[in-house]
């Protein structure tokens, strides 16, 4: 058997490097070698890298998903069971006639299913598409439209979405033969039983995208972000240094991998590393949280602020700390999404019995700002973290020029002074997110003399609620489709478990008065056609929106009214 240098690397992560030491002796061609080995070809297909290295590397009977579904079913899956699997996947998606570069999307919750379909797409030289279950009509059917998507796998649960959309695109049944011959789509089981088990990979281009994400806007729909084959080394930076993912780590990370968070480091980043992901289809509760972590004695984990301050406000970690029955086996844990308060991170300590660290990234970036586990550095509680290695951060005044430290300005990342970074623009031009040799993260940041930097807020109106990024235009343009409505504007507003909710302030038409009834229609129209996490909880009916003089609504004079 080989031992790859990724074995290698796994087996020795018990050892924690100066911070100072890695970061400032980077080395690309090092990452590379310690990644890959004398194998780098297999940085040239996901698949190869997240599976099909480790099978032929004698690690196939390792075990790669540990799966609980809703019923407290547990289904493992190893990586030779997964190679054969997404073979037979790829060989369904190739006689349909998907491409190397073709999207394929799943809408599905998380399934070993998933997982397959996300490897098989890989496989071919495809992109990889994911629809979150929460979306509605109008944010499935733009993203499907940008990215003219060949192939939709879904549930009988989602399937009434795509009413109108199957017309374009062919769409798989992840259920009951009954249930795919009712909406006239394929059986996924039953069409996957029937292909070979073995295919070779298509080689690209480290620049070549195998991920196609949106992220959330300001102004217009959101932006499409492609991900390249490249970024796989960056993942593994945030993975090995700040996750501190070792070989016998029991590893969940609870986001969706309908999301960034979740598609880059609960499935991309643990099996590119060869490490057991773990999947938990129930939706987040707290006590199933506890009780998934006892049953499979976590290690490691990855979740949100507004996880943690659920878990906290719920009890149920304070009546169980002293249980037998209820230990918990976490080495540590990391945050994501939102900042970190010290609250958050004291309870963490005190009931959880680890370390938590926070850690800051975009989907367009990955994460390139963290509190590093396997890394020695000061970091106070409170901040974002240090710079991930391989990435040069400034601070940017709003003439473009580098700020001293404990001054706010932009957050921004050097370019030329950056190997592990990956991001080159958005997918369709739809916006200039440089400026000369800075990506501009549009964060407002303060860095301290010690190197860390702390999160101050956004430079423009996106809101976070519950770690989800949602743009005010998407909202506002959903609240506009109510016959009643005249105008529209959408802020966030502090809430204590979610970081913030959406609030919508609304004009009415004239000769219409705002009812308790016309809020709920406009709640409800807003959750069919973006998500359930993004409608507004609360609706003000005002008789006008303030606005610059050019007509611009001045969200901040809204946020200020909500704060007050």
């Amino acid at each position: 058997m080989n031992t790859s240098s990724t074995e290698v690397a796994i087996n020795t992560l018990n050892t924690i490097t100066s911070y100072n030491d890695y970061y400032h002796n980077f080395d690309m061609n090092a990452l590379l070698t310690e990644i890959f080995g004398e194998n780098l070809d297999d940085r040239l297909n996901a698949y190869m890298a997240c599976c099909g290295r480790h099978v032929r590397d004698g690690r196939g009977d390792n075990i790669a998903l540990v799966h609980e579904d809703t019923a407290g079913n547990v289904t493992r899956m190893s990586f030779v069971e997964l190679d054969k699997a997404s073979a037979q996947v790829a060989n369904l998606l190739l006689s349909y006639g998907v491409q190397a570069g073709d999207q394929v999307a799943t809408m599905l919750p998380r399934t070993p299913e998933l997982l397959t379909i996300v490897l098989a797409t890989w496989r071919i030289g495809a992109v990889y598409q994911p629809l979150f279950t929460a979306f509605g009509y109008d944010s499935i059917k733009y993203r499907m439209d940008k990215a003219n998507t060949k192939v939709v796998f879904t549930n009988q649960e989602n399937r009434g979405k795509f009413n109108d959309l199957a017309k374009q695109t062919k769409m798989v049944l992840v259920g009951s033969k009954v249930d795919a011959q009712s909406w006239g789509d394929d059986n996924y089981a039953q069409m996957m039983a029937t292909q070979p088990q073995t295919l070779e990979p298509v080689l690209l281009d480290t620049d070549a995208p195998f991920l196609q994400m949106f992220t959330s806007g300001t102004v217009g729909k959101s932006k499409g972000v492609s991900v390249p084959l490249s970024a796989l080394s960056a993942f593994y930076l945030y993975m090995r240094y700040a996750i501190d993912l070792r070989k016998d780590d029991n590893y969940w990370n609870m986001a969706d991998p309908g999301w960034a968070y979740g598609l880059y480091y609960a499935i991309t980043g643990p099996l590119l590393m060869g490490v057991t992901t773990y999947f938990n289809e129930l939706g987040f509760d707290a006590a199933n949280t506890r009780d998934f972590m006892v049953r499979h004695k976590i290690t490691n984990l990855a979740s949100s602020p507004t996880a943690f301050r659920m878990m906290k406000s719920s009890g149920v970690f304070e009546s169980a700390h002293d249980d037998a029955n209820a230990k918990l086996s976490l080495r540590c844990a990391n945050s994501a999404g939102e900042t970190l308060n010290t609250e958050v991170v004291n309870w963490v300590e005190t009931y959880l019995n680890c370390k938590v660290c926070d850690q800051y990234g975009q989907t367009e970036t990955g994460m390139t700002c963290c509190e590093h586990h396997a890394l020695a550095h000061e970091c106070p509680v409170g901040s974002m973290g240090m710079a991930l290695p391989g990435h040069t951060l400034v601070v940017l005044d709003d003439d473009m020029q580098v700020l001293p430290d404990g001054e706010q300005g932009q957050l921004a990342v050097v370019v030329s002074q950056s190997p592990a970074f990956y991001f080159r623009g958005y997918s369709w031009n739809e916006k200039d997110a440089f400026t000369d040799d800075y990506y501009l993260t549009g964060d407002v940041v303060e860095r301290h003399s010690d190197g860390s930097y702390w999160f101050s807020g956004r430079d423009d109106d996106i809101i976070i609620t519950a770690g989800y990024r949602v743009g005010p235009t998407d909202v506002e343009n959903a609240v506009l489709e109510h016959e009643a409505v005249a105008e529209s504007a959408a802020v966030g507003v502090p809430d204590e478990v979610r970081g913030h909710t959406i609030k919508s302030y609304v004009v009415l038409k004239d000769g219409i008065e705002g009812t308790d009834e016309i809020a709920k229609e406009i709640q409800d129209l807003v959750r069919r056609r973006l998500s359930t996490h993004a409608y507004p909880r609360e609706v003000e009916f005002v008789d006008a929106l303030p606005k610059t003089p050019s007509g611009k609504i001045q969200r901040f004079l809204l946020r200020s009214l909500s704060a007050a």
